[in-house]
């Protein structure tokens, strides 16, 4: 065994390219691209103090025999941020919230909450909503809590829709570039991302399929985004955890069962008298001849063809799902990748692929994964 993780360390593992992004921490920065790097992993023995079996975190079991299904997904990715602004469209009045990049999930209540105060105060009569992605789903339910009929139409439903693919953490990353965004909208991001974390935790249950779970992450502690997020987070000594780095933190986050979630989300809608209709729009006239008078554009990346935004463009991220292991009940973020667990499986994950329209997954990018994720995880410095 030792000497097949000391081969380890001169293997590539999947490192991918700096995006950048305001409040995207390090170890997140480091995997969000698709080039390849060096992933030195130093034998167990030799580099920090073994654990004793008390302390130590069950090693996920990873390799490609226990692979059960293979994703990729196209993000909604716009240099200047998610957009949530208001627009005429003939004679109706358009709000627009979409691309969200890497954090739709995370910031999926919070951007709602900024469209429906943009679209709702003063409006009288029923309410369109484009798209059945989280975002749609999202801001379909406030418009019904704030007492408007909600008709939601989609040319998609779940679990055919992006949303379906996402990895489910809640922390925002991967959702623009420092150099075209502004303090404003900076300062919208903040409240948006702070709204939505607050509704999340009112959600957490089997219900939803939201839970919280600790995340280990390679590097220092996470920087705060804001006061209460996140929480628990500290760096730790080597003793207090089985990875081989050198330098590893710990914070509590929550993570959402997206297809469990989404499933529930629909029902929501539908128990609370919202419609949904399955219909695709092949113009901005198409969009026009609805009948409700305000409609949201949920559309994701559908926006770009549908409403001319060429600055949106697809971040492809590539999934290998492991079949369950119900004892993982941490998170890992780092050079290797990112391991989510998951009761419908292990997600692998690490790959941010700038302006990729191809949304199938590749089996190169998935072995590298694979391999990455295999050889941290051998590398486990328990004595159990």
């Amino acid at each position: 065994m030792r000497a097949d993780r000391a081969a380890a360390r001169t293997k590539t593992a999947f490192r991918p390219r700096d995006e950048g992004g305001y409040g995207v921490p390090m170890h997140r920065r480091a995997f969000l691209g698709s080039a390849a790097a060096t992933l030195a992993l130093p034998a167990c023995a030799t580099v920090q103090p073994r654990m004793a079996a008390r302390g130590c975190l069950p090693a996920v079991d990873v390799s490609p025999d226990r692979v059960i299904r293979t994703l990729a997904g196209l993000r909604p990715f716009r240099p200047a941020g998610f957009r949530v602004e208001a627009a005429t469209l003939g004679d109706k009045r358009i709000v627009h919230n979409y691309g969200h990049g890497g954090a739709g999930i995370t910031l999926s209540w919070g951007t709602s909450k900024l469209a429906c105060d943009i679209g709702l105060q003063g409006h009288e009569g029923p309410v369109a909503v484009i798209g059945a992605g989280v975002m749609g789903l999202s801001t379909a339910r406030l418009a019904q809590e704030a007492g408007f009929d909600v008709t939601i139409y989609t040319k998609a439903l779940p679990p055919e829709t992006t949303s379906n693919i996402a990895g489910g953490q809640w922390h925002p990353f991967g959702h623009f570039d420092r150099s075209a965004v502004t303090d404003e909208w900076r300062a919208r991001y903040l409240a948006a991302a702070a709204y939505s974390w607050r509704r999340f935790q009112i959600m957490v249950g089997d219900d939803y399929g939201v839970r919280w779970l600790p995340t280990y992450s390679q590097g220092g502690a996470e920087e705060q985004l804001f006061p209460s997020f996140p929480p628990n987070s500290r760096a730790l000594r080597p003793e207090e955890h089985p990875f081989p780095l050198d330098r590893v933190s710990r914070f509590d986050t929550i993570y959402v069962e997206v297809g469990r979630y989404l499933r529930q989300m629909i029902r929501d809608v539908q128990v609370a008298g919202g419609a949904v209709h399955v219909r695709d729009f092949a113009s901005p006239a198409d969009v026009a001849a609805l009948p409700e008078r305000l409609i949201f554009n949920c559309t994701g990346l559908g926006a770009r063809a549908l409403f001319g935004d060429e600055t949106l463009i697809p971040i492809r991220g590539q999934l290998a799902i492991l079949e369950p292991q119900p004892e993982i009940a941490y998170a890992f973020t780092g050079d290797a990748g990112y391991m989510f667990p998951r009761p419908d499986g292990i997600l692998l994950g690490g790959t941010f692929e700038r302006n990729v329209w191809d949304a199938t997954p590749q089996p190169d990018a998935i072995a590298r994964i694979v391999a990455s994720h295999q050889r941290l995880f051998a590398g486990f410095r328990c004595t159990a």
